[in-house]
């Protein structure tokens, strides 16, 4: 995808628990865990701090956060695509909320990349077990960049797109807390937790079909392969496909490869008020 150069007076960027461009220090195990924590069993971070908290004990804690944009931006390849996507998203909601007559609602989200160690958030204490994750206390995307290998060996290719795929799913979550939707769905959840599987795989779909709306209205960037590699990487953390048959449909947090693949399609027409019926709660 051919996006522009990022501009740190565009972007809310910084680093915690060890640097943006780190890599090592994780094994497969641990990244698989990483994935499977994340993408299978729906770790929230403001559902789960407590449990988080006690596992980083004996790990490694996070360190201050470096606030220096260009210096993070620049400290990895990945840390580099993550500050243009970061941009491009920025534009384009901003862009949304205006036309929509809503643009003073928008509010820019913070993107910390993080490598290998501990992270604070305002929803507690992680690290790379979390996966990628979005904390709805301080608006920041969270990502352990080394997640991305393990992404491309999961979801069979390397290609820069599945990696902005995983950071628009994110922002999606932050569309979702600026607009009131994770709030309501919250409320739902704690009237019928029987529910509460159900109601997370929708607002995973719906962030999922955010980031088909933000590649759509893009489109004129996007180079030939980039949606099939969106598509492979939405089918690759399906709850059907990772869990392979051991986890039952009732308990799945983020939808299916079928679900997941269709939610980016309906994005990709460009329209967000589309992607309002996956979260239709009535």
């Amino acid at each position: 995808m051919r996006l522009n150069p990022f501009n740190t007076g565009n972007i809310n960027v910084r680093s915690s628990g060890g640097g943006a461009g780190a890599a090592g220090g994780l094994g497969c195990g641990t990244i698989i865990l990483a994935a499977l924590g994340y993408f299978i069993f729906g770790i929230d971070p403001f559902q789960t701090a407590a449990t988080v908290e006690s596992v980083q004990q004996g790990r490694q804690q996070a360190g201050p956060a470096n606030t220096d944009e260009a210096a993070v931006c620049n400290s990895s390849e990945y840390a580099r695509e993550a500050c243009n996507g970061l941009q491009s998203l920025n534009q384009t909601w901003a862009a949304t909320f205006q036309q929509q007559g809503f643009g003073d609602r928008f509010q820019q989200p913070t993107l910390d990349l993080f490598g290998g160690g501990g992270v604070r958030t305002a929803c507690g204490a992680a690290d790379s077990s979390m996966g990628p994750f979005y904390c709805p206390g301080d608006q920041t995307i969270y990502i352990d960049t080394t997640f991305y290998d393990q992404l491309a060996r999961m979801s069979g290719n390397s290609g820069d797109f599945a990696r902005y795929y995983v950071l628009a799913h994110e922002y999606g979550h932050h569309i979702q807390q600026i607009t009131g939707i994770a709030n309501q769905i919250r409320s739902v959840q704690q009237q019928n937790p029987r529910a509460a599987n159900q109601l997370q795989v929708r607002m995973e779909l719906q962030a999922d079909c955010y980031a088909g709306v933000w590649a759509g209205k893009n489109r004129n960037l996007i180079d030939p392969g980039d949606i099939e590699e969106g598509m492979q990487a939405a089918a690759a953390i399906g709850d059907d496909v990772l869990t392979r048959g051991r986890v039952s449909p009732e308990n799945f947090t983020h939808g299916t490869s079928a679900q997941r693949s269709q939610a980016l399609q309906l994005g990709l027409q460009g329209d967000d008020r589309a992607c309002d019926a996956i979260t239709n709660i009535g």
